[in-house]
């Protein structure tokens, strides 16, 4: 199965959180926020969305950071994606 974005939308796929601190300490599973990067995996088309043309600014493979409560959570198979606005996306990591 696959997820094809329409408009403006960008599907993200979380990285993994880091299990131990720079100090060494362990993090157990509850204490660890989810971290705000992510891959892009899928670009919607872009084009006139809500009377505006929008640009798609952001690429497949991109490393990027978005808005913490932004965006939809949808599992499918067993992958866990977020669907976002690409104007939820604040900065790509290059």
């Amino acid at each position: 199965m696959k997820l094809t974005p329409l408009g403006d939308r960008v599907v993200l796929k979380q990285l993994v959180a880091e299990e131990t601190t720079k100090s060494g300490i362990v993090l157990p599973g509850q204490s660890k926020e989810k971290p705000q990067q992510a891959e892009v995996i899928a670009v919607g088309p872009g084009g006139v969305v809500d009377g505006k043309e929008v640009k798609m600014e952001v690429k497949v493979g991109d490393q990027v950071i978005y808005s913490k409560y932004a965006g939809t959570e949808v599992k499918l198979e067993e992958d866990e994606y977020i669907i976002v606005k690409q104007n939820d996306i604040l900065a790509v990591i290059e």
